[in-house]
């Protein structure tokens, strides 16, 4: 919502100076524009409740009434004439069961209309008293107060300006504060749970958060039947999230570790039991593969590949740093070659910015950097390189000695 040009804490200052500071934002920030969004958002998922109890009271009364439809189609068929148009607007019109369960429908929407009504009405008359609570998500090491020192004075200040009532846990409002080093984003949560979760059941040491998942592959900007990679999949968080978003492109996995790609098969078999229950109908499944595979030596066709995403090893809990500096080279260079040249593109994460950026260097003639974004990974800086790869075609090394490439 608000973006502060200078974070309290940013810069050495008394601990009592930079709270007071958090304290005088709340007054600061232009907080109608977010309110009016979350009001509607909030309206909207109202309707969809009602909407929901409606459908299902619905589905009830058609399973109660199953027996006797199924009476008067024997009863129908007794009776059958040549004109079998006539029939059916007879049915129509004349079937109780149809009948009531039109007039449920209409009776339904028609109070669904009037507790609308009533429920404007009465906020119009009586507003309600909103409860709200402050969630501070801090990172950095130059700040002088805690994350809970935070949300208190700046949460004390926020209720003095709107006179709303303080709720840890049954809240109307969730006010979001997230600090990162010398910068303070305020904002308005508009759905109940965190969404980077989403679509993962299986968990690794080092799964990927599936809301970065997704901004990573928005950075490559995906078409309809695209060819979409993620070489070190891990949990398959970037993959799962690509076959629900995009379901238009074809979504491979692939791992050189056999319980990373179990976790991944496994979190691909939820989402399409949790789909398949929702929609409450057999799915065809989603456009995903998950491989276990060398990461050097993938059993892919030269220039195939549209989009390779993928969240490198940190060299932190999976790898280290050393091995990095062997590894990031040749994964760049085994990339290049399944990449189609001219228009394949990769989003590549890592924390090992000194160790990517020599590899890069050295890749100068098949990738060119396009963009860098930078993103807080548990505390930790790292960056996603967003990656154009070039016309030129790919060389082998060992076709420069005259040897034939096994692909």
């Amino acid at each position: 919502m608000g973006l502060n040009p200078r974070t309290p804490g940013s810069r050495p200052e008394p601990k009592e100076e930079v709270l007071k500071d958090f304290e005088e934002l709340a007054g600061k920030l232009p907080w109608s524009d977010p309110l009016k969004v979350w009001k509607i958002n909030t309206n909207f998922k109202k309707k969809k409740t009602k909407r929901k109890k409606i459908n299902q009271n619905t589905g009830k009364e058609k399973i109660n009434n199953g027996q006797g439809d199924k009476i008067d189609e024997t009863d129908g068929k007794k009776g059958f004439t040549n004109n079998t148009l006539d029939s059916h607007i007879l049915d129509y019109y004349e079937n109780p069961a149809i009948k009531e369960e039109i007039s449920t429908l209409v009776g339904d929407d028609l109070a669904s209309y009037k507790d609308e009504k009533d429920e404007s009405s009465k906020e119009e008359t009586h507003p309600k008293m909103l409860k709200f609570r402050v969630t501070c998500n801090r990172a950095g090491e130059k700040h002088c107060f805690s994350s809970n020192e935070a949300a208190r004075d700046f949460g004390g200040a926020v209720q003095d300006y709107f006179k709303w009532k303080a709720d840890m846990t049954n809240f109307d409002v969730e006010v979001l504060l997230n600090i990162h080093d010398s910068e303070i984003v305020v904002g308005i949560a508009l759905t109940e749970e965190s969404l980077h979760r989403r679509n993962i059941t299986h968990f690794g040491p080092t799964t990927l958060r599936s809301t970065l998942a997704y901004g990573m592959l928005r950075l490559c900007a995906p078409q309809p039947t695209d060819i979409i990679v993620d070489p070190m999949c891990g949990t398959g968080a970037i993959p799962i999230e690509g076959a629900t978003e995009w379901s238009n492109c074809y979504h491979i996995a692939g791992d050189n570790n056999p319980l990373a790609v179990d976790r991944a098969a496994n979190n691909i078999s939820s989402l399409l039991t949790k789909s398949q229950i929702k929609e409450g109908e057999v799915s065809w499944g989603l456009p995903i593969d998950a491989v276990q595979w060398d990461i050097c030596n993938l059993p892919l066709r030269t220039g195939t590949v549209d989009i390779i995403v993928t969240d490198m090893p940190f060299g932190k809990r999976m790898g280290s740093k050393k091995r990095n500096w062997n590894l990031y080279p040749a994964c760049l260079r085994e990339m290049s070659r399944v990449c189609r040249p001219g228009t394949g593109r990769a989003a590549l994460l890592t924390q090992d910015k000194k160790c990517f950026t020599k590899a890069l260097s050295g890749m100068g003639h098949v990738w060119r950097k396009v963009h860098t974004v930078w993103v807080n990974i548990g505390g930790l800086h790292a960056a996603v390189y967003l990656l154009k790869r070039t016309p030129q075609a790919f060389v082998h090394p060992s076709e420069q000695d005259g040897e034939r490439t096994p692909w």
